[in-house]
């Protein structure tokens, strides 16, 4: 009996050690400037973003504002975030767009511009300090490189470089494009559709796809249906609903009265998941003016957070020598490139939905502070870029055939 209670005994004590760790945290070793902890991590929602915004704003006036880009349907304000060291003047400046949450229940998408604000905000007023306790200073930058060659990556970044990009770069940053689906925990919007094509006096179905309801090559799933799996672009109770029209959405509307009232440069939209990253042409396998430009940027970004950078799209693997018409009409990349030649990139985060492994989501939000430090240095020299990286692509003519056909077919 005795032996028996001792067996039990020892099984539950190994449960309860297995289950609960012992103290705030396990602390195994610093790598990528982040502590490997066993705790669980708590995602902001849009009540406690917008506290913290606030209180950062407060507290750091003179290189960081918020304001409102408009209201959803549920009355949630879509924030903007804007760091500069002149926040509050609009100067010659390079300029950058950040974006999380076109899908309300991808939750590291909104977690990467959080972080971001706040190591900014904390690092830009910081005197330099040796993170590592090495005897060194700012040796070890968030570049996914080991700088200083001691085994570990990132662990001492720069507060010098924090405090440069403010000086040479305006930062815009939109943490939840769809805040109305964060809190609802799920993918679209929360707009009621009256039928696919609003023309329904009943309430069919909610939400919106934001990430298919961008302008650019609107009509072509209209032409290739099969190709752009099309019934589920126009069914509104699937995920993927695109909407009655491009720009529909209030959200959607908001991301384009912005980006047409100022002049970005670079811009990056975060997703979850798969640890990849995509760039123009999402509608197509055809290579864009600037493709060697955009993949220089992407393998760079590459090297930081260790990701695949997607050549020929998402669905693609290889070239074709007549572009392929498939894969997601609607997107934001799309839009940005193909309306303003915004070099812009979707960047799909972790390996999960959600992420539950802390110390994988940590790792994803210290690469990308990273990772956006990079894209606002590569800012400063981007409109030069694109004039020495511009070339024509060989089957232009193509598309431009189609345009004009869609162009007749649908006005």
């Amino acid at each position: 009996m005795l032996k028996k209670n001792l067996i039990i005994y020892l099984i539950g004590l190994i449960l309860i050690l297995t289950i609960i760790p012992i103290g705030n945290s396990s602390i195994n070793k610093i790598e990528n400037g982040i502590q490997n902890v066993t705790l669980s991590y708590e995602y902001y929602n849009y009540s406690t973003m917008t506290s913290l915004l606030y209180e950062l704003a407060a507290n750091n006036s003179d290189i960081m504002s918020i304001t409102s880009l408009g209201e959803t349907y549920e009355g949630r304000n879509i924030w903007m975030v804007k760091l500069s060291d002149n926040v509050n003047i609009e100067e010659d400046e390079p300029q950058v767009l950040l974006m999380g949450a076109h899908h309300g229940n991808e939750r590291p998408s909104f977690e990467v511009p959080i972080y971001f604000i706040k190591h900014v905000c904390e690092k830009y007023n910081s005197d330099n300090i040796d993170d590592d306790n090495d005897g060194l200073i700012n040796e070890d930058i968030i570049d996914g490189i080991d700088n200083d060659q001691d085994g570990l990556i990132d662990e001492d970044p720069s507060e010098d470089r924090v405090r440069e990009v403010l000086e040479k770069t305006q930062i815009y940053l939109i943490p939840m494009v769809n805040p109305d689906g964060v809190d609802y925990e799920w993918r679209k919007n929360r707009e009621p559709n009256y039928g696919p094509d609003g023309t329904s006096d009943e309430i069919t179905s909610y939400g919106v796809d934001l990430n298919r309801n961008y302008g650019y090559a609107w009509y072509y799933p209209d032409l290739f249906p099969e190709d752009y799996f099309y019934e589920y672009l126009i069914d509104a109770n699937t995920w993927t609903y695109r909407g009655e029209k491009a720009f529909s959405e209030i959200e959607t509307k908001a991301v384009k009265n912005f980006v047409e009232t100022h002049d970005i440069s670079i811009s990056l939209s975060y997703h979850d998941y798969g640890e990849w990253m995509i760039f123009p042409w999402m509608h197509s396998s055809q290579k864009t003016p600037h493709e060697e430009l955009f993949r220089s940027i992407g393998y760079n970004m590459s090297r930081i957070n260790g990701y695949e950078l997607k050549i020929y799209g998402q669905y693609g693997e290889r070239e074709y020598l007549f572009p392929q018409f498939c894969g997601t009409p609607g997107s934001s990349e799309n839009w940005l490139y193909g309306e303003h030649e915004i070099i812009a990139y979707t960047i799909e985060l972790c390996s999960h939905r959600p992420e539950f492994n802390t110390n994988r989501l940590l790792k994803a939000l210290w690469n990308h502070v990273g990772v956006n430090l990079y894209v606002c240095e590569r800012s400063w020299t981007i409109e030069d870029e694109k004039n020495q990286y511009y070339k024509n692509v060989p089957s232009q003519w193509l598309t431009d055939l189609l345009d004009s056909f869609i162009m007749f077919k649908f006005s």
